[in-house]
């Protein structure tokens, strides 16, 4: 039986994810098209993807990137354009069946809204999409009719592990974490992290947003929230568990205590792979778990002490209204700012607590009282710094 080759466009394609997206896209060339390829800045490896690839349209985020993207394909029969408003417009295209938002942080949420507007299955990779405005964009999919496949690895094993389950309530979601690098240090050995250090996780190749996020279990308390809006439980029944080996990509407890968990490498390109070919499995090149190889599997309880940003994801969505939005921008600029070496490793979670206290909060948020918010909140952590 043929199956109909599905069109997909990528945010982020010279991102982490983005990547090893292209990756799958690579392995399945009679299953998956690049059809779209969207990057901010790193226009060397967009020209390489493009001209590997060979999409019907490219974007470049940075207008100032346009002109030097453009003459390097000027041999090549492909859509060559620019800007935010040309990648909202670009998702709509009718020859798109699927949508991988992989853009880092804020950026993705318009392109992702402007994709379920025109119907498009989404590959969500972005988090920062549902943390920040997750009742907005979880009612307008429901009312398009328009799948969210979850595209982070632990979400990816949550919604395998409910595949089938139909109406059997949930009564708690155990979201795995690696711990990152840091789980075992003490608060003063904490203050001395350099950027080196945090950007080498132990077990994920990731971008350096992400990683740093991971370390400081931010990226679980993002999860957490992202979880609430797509499997519609609430914030007290997903249970941060530490599991340093990161085999076992998340669980699900029903309410008869039998326990689902999904388990493989640590290895983005398999929750990809499923995203882009749900609901068949396509066979993987990734080694399978070998369980006689396994040493042991161990799990732990998260130190919100050591790391208070999964406290803090955890007040913002109970706050509600645009306090998820505001923790994410003051997370978003406070991971640049370590990254640039402008403060130190503790002073990101201190920073972000500073700034909910301070940013002006709205209970229910419009669209346009989340770009506000995230344009304030902005300003709030920069005057913080200075």
């Amino acid at each position: 039986m043929e199956v109909k080759k599905r069109n997909i466009a990528i945010l982020g394609s010279t991102g982490s994810i983005g990547t090893q997206a292209l990756e799958v896209i690579a392995a399945y060339p009679d299953r998956f098209e690049a059809y779209a390829l969207v990057a901010n800045n790193r226009v060397e490896l967009l020209i390489e993807q493009v001209r590997r690839f060979l999409p019907e349209v490219v974007v470049i985020a940075n207008e100032s990137k346009y002109e030097m993207l453009k003459e390097a394909l000027s041999d090549l029969p492909v859509k060559v354009w620019c800007g935010s408003r040309a990648i909202e417009e670009m998702v709509r295209d009718e020859q798109i069946d699927m949508v991988l938002t992989a853009m880092v942080g804020f950026s993705g949420l318009k392109p992702t809204i402007s994709a379920i507007h025109a119907g498009k299955t989404i590959a969500l990779a972005n988090k920062e999409t549902l943390v920040v405005a997750g009742e907005l964009v979880t009612s307008l999919a429901l009312e398009k009719r328009c799948a969210v496949l979850p595209v982070d690895s632990e979400h990816s094993a949550i919604f395998q592990c409910l595949n089938g389950e139909g109406n059997n309530r949930i009564e708690k979601i155990l979201l795995t974490a690696s711990g990152g690098p840091f789980r075992t240090f003490s608060r003063e050995q904490l203050k001395r992290v350099t950027r080196a250090q945090a950007l080498d996780h132990p077990n994920w190749n990731m971008g350096e947003k992400v990683t740093i996020d991971s370390s400081t279990l931010m990226n679980k308390g993002l999860e957490m929230i992202e979880a609430k809006w797509l499997f519609g439980v609430k914030p007290s029944q997903v249970e941060v568990v530490v599991h340093p080996q990161s085999i076992i990509h998340s669980m699900v407890q029903f309410e008869d205590h039998s326990v689902m968990a999904q388990l493989g490498q640590p290895d983005m390109r398999m929750p990809i792979q499923y995203a882009f070919s749900y609901p068949e499995r396509l066979k993987s090149d990734i080694p399978p778990v070998d369980f006689f190889a396994l040493s042991q599997l161990t799990f732990e309880r998260p130190d919100r002490e050591k790391f208070p940003s999964l406290t803090y994801a955890y007040e913002a969505i109970a706050a509600g209204g645009n306090m998820p939005c505001i923790l994410n921008a003051a997370n978003e600029v406070a991971v640049q700012l370590f990254l640039q070496e402008r403060i130190g490793y503790t002073d990101m979670s201190r920073l972000i607590e500073q700034t909910m206290q301070k940013a002006f909060f709205i209970s229910s948020p419009s669209l346009d009282d989340y770009l506000q918010t995230d344009t304030e909140t902005r300003e709030i952590i920069s005057q913080l710094v200075h």
